[in-house]
């Protein structure tokens, strides 16, 4: 893949949507929820202003509105600023 995100720009692959509910139940395509974690998969070096505190690897925390989708490959990722990431999973 040859995306590098640029500032203090994410690229975070979202982990997959529920397929089930807790009690077996399939969850229609239409009734799935936009995932809200993924994982870091390359970050930009920062800014003078902005120090990155991400990292790639990282399992992260976003809001359900942030960032902008993008397919390269076939697969579909999120760009983000780090600003939009609530938290890092540890």
């Amino acid at each position: 893949m040859n995306v590098k995100p640029l500032s203090d720009r994410v690229l975070v692959l979202p982990n997959p949507a529920e397929e089930k509910t807790a009690g077996g139940l399939i969850i229609p395509d239409t009734a799935k929820e936009k995932p809200l974690a993924g994982k870091v998969v390359a970050a930009g070096p920062g800014t003078a202003d902005v120090k990155m505190e991400v990292k790639e690897g990282d399992q992260v925390l976003y809001g359900k509105y942030a960032g902008t989708e993008i397919n390269v490959e076939g697969v579909t990722y999120l760009i983000l600023k780090q600003a939009e990431i609530l938290a890092i999973i540890e």
